[in-house]
């Protein structure tokens, strides 16, 4: 039996790649991305994926950030999950940002510098976004930030962080993700007033460096605020239209899955039985489903571009939930060693359903439009 086609993409720096399989188990078991892979992930320029070239960047489009991130996928989704966060802050920093915030910010997410990170949850407000206690108001010398995050990606390593903050009351508005009034701030992480930690022990993705990010007469210039200023769910409305999805990351989860299959159906000669071979041939049909599907969201080529990256990613998602069980019952008895790869590799394919957009405001955003 062969295996799905690769992604269409250049290939993952090989030193990176080796370091992602040989510590992925590790990492998972502390909850703590090692550091030999935080080095090399700083070092090998794949930060820079998402900036422009005019920044020192690569310039890459959706559909090879996809396919990067899949990659990384394959061998860590936590690791993923880290750069998935990097790129998108990235890119909102390109589409939105005045030219002095990029030219300060782009050359350093492109060198690895810095690591980007999205401070936008919090207890209570949510998976809407659209109740936050996060304040920012204004001073005679810019904002003072008051709140706290919860369930940031990259929280403790990352040396920006994307802040959504309340900067006036929100009026009535029907958006389902964010709200008026709110506004994006980038602050550094030495900001006195900022303190960021890793302290959520996850069930899955736990070497993701997720944790919590506190704001406490956090001191920031006016040139912080990415303007419009009150107009963040404008720019959380337009990110779906990027392309770049969370269903890569799934992708990534569900190939290792089917490979592990694979590889112990041909070890234990299982493949010689036909009800083996028929549902290996099934994770393969879904495995390639799931990747056009995310290939095309990276292409932006559909009717509504937007609304496919959203489905890309409840599919992806799904999908990798499935194969992943499915996967176990062709293990039997080795699925349930505490320590098999196929363990870790579910409850990260369950934890990118919980990632916003969770899978439930997703499965709102994109039947919101059948009843407006």
């Amino acid at each position: 039996m062969t295996s799905p086609t690769a992604p269409p993409s250049g290939q993952l720096d090989p030193r990176l790649e080796h370091l992602l399989h040989r510590d992925a188990a590790e990492a998972d078991r502390t909850g703590r991305i090692t550091d030999d892979v935080l080095h090399a992930l700083r070092s090998c320029g794949i930060l820079g994926t998402a900036v422009p070239r005019a920044y020192g960047g690569a310039g890459k489009d959706a559909t090879e950030i996809n396919a990067l991130v899949e990659q990384v996928a394959r061998a860590d989704p936590s690791v993923a999950i880290i750069l998935f966060q990097h790129f998108a802050v990235s890119a909102r920093i390109q589409e939105w940002a005045d030219e002095e915030q990029k030219a300060r910010c782009l050359p350093r997410l492109a060198s690895g510098e810095w690591l980007a990170a999205s401070a936008w949850s919090e207890s209570g407000a949510g998976a809407d976004k659209r109740n936050l206690s996060t304040t920012a108001e204004r001073t005679p010398h810019g904002w003072v930030l008051n709140g706290a995050k919860a369930f940031t990606t990259g929280a403790g390593l990352a040396q920006l962080y994307l802040v959504l903050a309340q900067t006036s009351a929100p009026e009535h508005d029907t958006s389902l993700y964010g709200s008026s009034g709110q506004t994006f701030f980038l602050v550094e992480a030495d900001t006195p007033g900022l303190t960021a930690e890793t302290g959520m022990d996850l069930v899955g993705m736990r070497a993701s460096a997720t944790g919590f990010v506190e704001l406490r007469d956090c001191h920031v210039p006016a040139g912080a605020a990415i303007e419009p200023l009150g107009q963040a769910a404008r720019i959380i409305a337009a990110v779906r239209h990027s392309g770049a999805t969370l269903g890569a990351v799934s992708l990534g989860i569900a190939h290792t899955a089917y490979h592990l299959a694979l590889s112990h159906a041909r070890k234990r000669g299982l493949s010689e039985a036909q009800a083996v071979r028929h549902k290996l041939a099934d994770i393969a049909a879904l495995l390639e489903a799931t990747r056009a599907l995310v290939e095309r969201a990276g292409r932006r080529t559909s009717d509504d571009p937007g609304t496919t990256t959203l489905l890309s990613k409840l599919h992806a998602t799904s999908t990798a939930e499935h194969i992943c069980q499915e996967v176990k019952r062709l293990l039997g008895s080795s699925g349930f060693l505490s320590d098999h790869p196929i363990n870790r590799l579910a409850r990260d394919a369950h934890a990118v359903g919980l990632m916003g957009p969770t899978n439930h405001l997703t499965r709102e955003l994109v039947s919101a439009q059948w009843t407006a």
